[in-house]
């Protein structure tokens, strides 16, 4: 196994030492925390525009399910083995190979990074402050916002896993509770109860597809979860802490988005709260509803360009810090549908990694597993998943993608050996 120095506490090289582990308590906030993100709210949105109340709910555990066994494989075999995503690549994509999904995690994570700023300053800037914000323009007071909030989650970041792990302490607990709270007072002050609120307009989505936007709401970044996983005590814990924390987390975001939709029309819990008069809780919320997530997605956008450059994890978070902010309102009005394309590309490379350490566990564990400089098999699969994804419009997109490149994968691995 890669040597990694002994300060480094984040293990960004090697495998994560035992005295490195982390409590089961601890794991399960930083996974609970990475999936409260507004973009899922926004999904529950949608999925309550086009199912009624039991088909919300079937759509959830049906798409729970399917993310659930997939981030949990990869949460497995994180725990297990203690590498991080970029290292566990470089053992099924080659060395050189590994830099395509480092590649794609760093770029779609750093792009969420800064559309994840923009959620947070933007409506602050036109709820709060009262500012004219269009996607043309937007008052100096929106970007000192956005440049304030991009200093602290790059802070957080830069610090690694402990302050990730502070971070989901304070912000899981405050969110969880307080975003309940407000949904209930959202439904007590409605003319009608959830089902039949969930009854009302033209229900025209089936359960499948709804179950594909519950996949595909989260299944890019669940894609990084060795990143964190590798902390666990061990592989089992690790699969059910991701589990557990993922089904949970997710669900109570759309839920959150599909009450704030069909009570007052808004996208999120946000704009439920401001409707309650509550102004100062909902900055709270939303902001640390944005913060648990974000600092996670440029970690593992920092952890995925030093396996390319060669540099720093904490030098290469506060690059992508920097950009993210520097991009953040132009992502945000430019780049969200882009980023949605790219999350399809992300699947083929967790199915790649989950059956490469499972058709070569033993020798993962001992390592022994040799390094090629490119695995083209691999590379093939992920590019021909991603098209594959993206294109074919039958099915779950992200079930397609990962399908063809365990098929092309396994191909290749035959033909290999």
């Amino acid at each position: 196994m890669n040597t990694t120095k002994t300060n480094d506490a984040d293990y960004t090289t090697g495998k994560v030492a035992s005295t490195g582990r982390k409590s089961n308590l601890s794991m399960f906030m930083i996974m609970l925390g990475f999936t409260f993100f507004s973009a899922s709210m926004w999904a529950g949105q949608t999925l309550a525009g086009g199912l009624d109340f039991w088909g919300f709910c079937a759509a959830l555990l049906l798409g729970g399910a399917i993310l659930g066994a997939y981030t949990g494989s990869l949460g497995y075999i994180g725990a297990e083995s203690g590498l991080t995503l970029d290292m566990l690549a470089q053992r099924s994509f080659g060395k050189k190979g590994s830099w395509l999904p480092s590649a794609m995690i760093s770029f779609t994570q750093i792009g969420w990074f800064g559309v994840g700023l923009a959620m947070f300053a933007i409506p602050v800037a036109k709820e709060i402050m009262h500012l004219d914000v269009t996607p043309d323009s937007m008052p100096w007071q929106g970007y000192a916002l956005v440049v304030v909030a991009g200093i602290l989650m790059t802070s957080t970041a830069y610090f690694g896993i402990k302050s990730l792990t502070l971070i989901s302490y304070i912000a899981v607990p405050l969110v969880a509770i307080l975003g309940t709270v407000a949904m209930i007072m959202a439904v007590n002050r409605g003319d009608a109860g959830l089902v039949e609120q969930f009854s009302r307009g033209v229900k025209d989505m089936s359960v499948i597809a709804g179950a594909g936007l519950v996949i595909g709401s989260f299944v890019s970044g669940g894609t990084a979860t060795p990143n964190f996983t590798r902390f666990a005590k061990n592989g089992k814990v690790g699969l059910w802490v991701t589990v557990v924390a993922f089904f949970l987390g997710n669900s109570l975001m759309f839920f959150f988005g599909a009450v704030s939709s069909i009570y007052v029309g808004g996208n999120d819990i946000f704009e439920v709260m401001l409707n309650l008069n509550l102004f100062y809780i909902a900055i709270l919320v939303l902001g640390l509803n944005i913060w648990t997530t974000n600092d996670n997605a440029l970690y593992s956008g920092g952890l995925g360009l030093s396996n390319i450059f060669g540099l720093s994890k904490k030098t290469m978070v506060l690059i992508s810090g920097i950009l993210g902010t520097v991009a953040a309102v132009w992502l945000y009005w430019n780049f969200c549908g882009w980023l949605n394309v790219l999350n399809c590309t992300l699947p083929p490379v967790g199915i790649i990694l989950v059956l490469s350490y499972f058709m070569n566990r033993k020798a993962y564990l001992n390592d022994e597993m040799k390094i090629v400089q490119v695995n083209w098999w691999a590379v093939i699969g992920v590019v021909l998943g991603a098209v594959v994804a993206n294109l074919v419009k039958w099915g779950i997109p992200s079930i397609n993608g990962m399908v063809t490149a365990a098929i092309i994968f396994l191909i290749g691995e035959k033909l290999r050996k």
